[in-house]
């Protein structure tokens, strides 16, 4: 029997609950997490189809039913290793994601992979990448 993939990003249930308004409003969404500075580090939603991923964008998994999140290939070599969790947080972020006007803005918790995470992590084909996925 094929195991589900170790689990490597997940929303807060108040994330849950902007995202699901978020959709009311403007449809299905994705994530986006590019790194940089500022609004960079933080996680970005948009309408989905809005933004293209690059062929290196490497797919950590779906959440909130369904919802797409991508990472940029160069800060996925820094947080492969780590299970992120997409919260809420008050204050207003200056980039284009869908939550900035609400005055929140989504921000990430991670924690290092346990021991028994990574050795099934070991066993896993590699996450799907732009390249071959549409998000």
């Amino acid at each position: 029997m094929d195991r589900a993939r170790v689990e490597r990003v997940a929303l807060t249930p108040a994330a849950e609950e902007l995202v699901r308004r978020l959709e009311e409003r403007h449809g299905p969404v994705m994530f986006h997490q590019s790194g940089g500075c500022c609004d960079g580090s933080s996680p970005m939603c948009y309408p989905r189809g809005e933004f293209r991923v690059g062929g290196v964008d490497v797919l950590l998994g779906h959440v909130a039913g369904g919802t797409p999140f991508w990472m940029s290939a160069d800060q996925y070599a820094y947080w492969r290793f780590t299970h992120l969790t997409v919260d809420v947080v008050p204050g207003r972020g200056s980039g284009f994601s869908l939550e900035a006007p609400e005055g929140v803005r989504f921000l990430l918790r991670s924690r290092l992979f346990t021991e028994e995470e990574l050795t099934r992590l070991e066993a896993e084909p590699p996450l799907p990448t732009g390249a071959a996925t549409t998000g």
